[in-house]
Parts: C-alpha cells; sequence; structure tokens
C-alpha cells in the first residue's frame, strides 16, 4: 500500500465532501427518521459504490490518456462547468 498515495486521496476527498450536498442529504435523511443507523449503512454504501466507479473510470481512462493531459482536461471540464453555473445563475 502506497500510504503517501491513501493520505493525499482520503485528505482530498474529505476535505471536497465536508459540507457537499451528499453531506446535508444525509442529515435531512436522519433528521426524518430514528433510524439513523439505516441512514448510515445506506450513505456509506452509496458513497463508496459511487467512489468504485470513479475509481474504475479513472483506471480506464489512465491507460488512454496520459495523467498530465488528464489534470488539463478534468480542470478544464471544473472551469466550464463553474462559467456554466455562473452565467446559469446570473440569467
Amino acid at each position: 500500500m502506497d500510504w503517501k498515495i491513501f493520505t493525499a486521496t482520503f485528505v482530498t476527498i474529505f476535505v471536497a465532501e465536508i459540507g457537499d450536498k451528499t453531506q446535508f442529504a444525509a442529515m435531512a435523511a436522519a433528521s426524518q427518521t430514528k433510524s439513523t443507523t439505516a441512514v448510515l449503512l445506506a450513505t456509506v454504501l452509496a458513497l463508496a459504490i459511487a467512489g468504485s466507479l470513479g475509481v474504475a473510470g479513472g483506471t480506464l481512462l489512465g491507460k488512454y490518456i496520459d495523467p498530465i493531459k488528464m489534470k488539463y482536461i478534468s480542470g478544464g471540464a471544473f472551469i466550464v462547468m463553474g462559467l456554466w453555473i455562473l452565467l446559469k445563475k446570473g440569467s
């Protein structure tokens, strides 16, 4: 196990998820039931599956796209999405 990669990935994902809509959805679901264990397990399972799809997709793309190019592509995609959201909200 590469602990440097593990730590960098963990910190990046953890910070990205704090205050994310997923966290607010989990809070809303937990506030409406006494079965918080069910909400916790469903949230963990959903995030595990979503994360697994991301890892699988990244592994597949990594076979065909140079990692440096991938950084530019993903960075460009975030910029485009951000601009789209700003322009959409401004309308």
